[in-house]
């Protein structure tokens, strides 16, 4: 076969490859003849990729699997417990966290540390950052798994297929190369550069929420949705057919500096009434009079000052209760725009939203279906069904840490070979 590009017979086979891991990755363990029909190929076809995929040890077998047929039963396919991780960090105002994922999906280490990262230069932060980065790919070196990439999420605008964050205003960077302060950190000791990519959270978040977001009765998100989310600042992520919807430079999804009052306060980013000051963290903790000194009181770490707004608001602060309405309306607002414009089966609320939930979702409903194009045609009202993520605060990292897992799926054997080259 001398067709070119992917046609050739080495890239069928790679992606032969990819699709053997990826079937029993996500519907495993299955024995051999369940692997064939899964992907079409007959058993003949799929025993040389197995094999391969064996003796690289991405996948193991688990024990006798009956055929429903004559002859020996063969051994069940599963993935390996052992071999390539996927490293997920996260670079908040407030925190920092890493944790590795191993390809069924488990995560085998996780750490998270307070930082005051607002305003703070990026040279400071990233080298705490290395730090978590090395604890945590020693401890997964000690179980037999390695590194196999590392994906960063961020608050803010990336360049598409860079490495560069190009404007966080939550924490005041702008033009920041993230990889020469990471090059190296998670890979001691061996010759190849650990792939690297830096992604927006928000773009993150939703990417979990498809790959995670369904367990037992609950499905996974339909392929078209609108998944927001929110710390500091507000985000959001379209999906589109199953896909990211990136925008030309990769900047989709700047929910947080949608105008919902256009007269409205100077927003960070420099325009007025951004939704960002309505429903962002520090708009709605001063809303509900918590003072700098109190918010500054709750602990550190990830999510803290939206665990103190919920608690307030569960326990019946007023203020409080205001203020989270309040938010839900100016979310309301903006994503009304969106809902029209792309028409999404559903919007999800992911991140911080997800605790606060129960007290931004009246209002934010409420303003869905008032303006919302749809809701008025059919006569029906309603708009988008709207779902809270059960991943919660959590769905960055873990996006961050199965998107670097992609390099694995989608090439094997490649992936192990530049990845894992040790020094002699």
């Amino acid at each position: 076969m001398t067709a070119s590009g992917g046609d050739t017979q080495h890239g069928i086979r790679r992606r032969n490859l990819a699709r053997v891991l990826r079937t029993v990755a996500v519907q495993g363990p299955l024995s051999r003849p369940a692997v064939a029909a899964r992907i079409g190929l007959t058993r003949a076809g799929v025993a040389p990729l197995v094999e391969e995929l064996l003796r690289a040890g991405l996948l193991v077998e688990t024990g006798r699997a009956a055929t429903g047929g004559r002859g020996r039963p063969g051994g069940e396919l599963a993935v390996s417990d052992r071999g390539p991780a996927g490293i997920g960090a996260e670079i908040g105002v407030d925190h920092l966290a890493v944790c590795a994922v191993d390809l069924r999906g488990r995560v085998r280490a996780r750490v998270a540390a307070g930082a005051a990262n607002r305003h703070s230069a990026p040279g400071p932060v990233l080298r705490r950052l290395s730090a978590l980065l090395a604890e945590v790919t020693a401890g997964i070196s000690a179980e037999g798994l390695w590194a196999a990439g590392l994906t960063v999420a961020v608050p803010g605008l990336v360049a598409r297929g860079s490495t560069t964050v190009l404007h966080a205003p939550n924490l005041g960077w702008r033009a920041a190369d993230l990889a020469p302060d990471l090059a190296g950190a998670t890979a001691p000791g061996h010759e190849a550069a650990l792939p690297l990519t830096v992604e927006n959270e928000a773009n993150l978040g939703a990417l979990a929420e498809l790959r995670l977001g369904g367990s037992g009765a609950r499905p996974a998100p339909p392929p078209d949705f609108v998944h927001v989310s929110a710390e500091s600042g507000i985000g959001a992520a379209l999906v589109v057919d199953g896909q990211l919807l990136r925008g030309a430079r990769g900047f989709a999804g700047e929910l947080g500096h949608v105008p919902v009052y256009p007269d409205g306060p100077v927003c960070d980013c420099g325009g007025r009434g951004c939704l960002e000051q309505y429903a962002g963290e520090r708009a709605v903790l001063r809303a509900g009079g918590v003072t700098p000194e109190g918010a500054a009181a709750a602990p550190v770490g990830p999510g803290a000052r939206i665990g103190l707004l919920a608690r307030r608001a569960a326990e019946g602060d007023a203020a409080t209760v205001r203020a989270l309405h309040g938010a839900g309306t100016a979310l309301g607002i903006a994503l009304a725009g969106a809902v029209n414009l792309l028409d999404p089966q559903a919007v999800v609320l992911g991140g911080a939203l997800a605790e606060l939930a129960p007290w931004v979702l009246p209002s934010l409903e409420r303003e869905l279906a008032r303006r919302t194009a749809v809701a008025t045609a059919d006569g029906r009202g309603g708009g988008p069904l709207v779902t809270v993520s059960r991943l919660g605060a959590d769905g960055p990292l873990l996006g961050a840490a199965h998107a670097a897992l992609q390099a694995v799926l989608d090439d094997p054997l490649h992936s192990r070979n530049t990845a894992h080259s040790p020094r002699n």
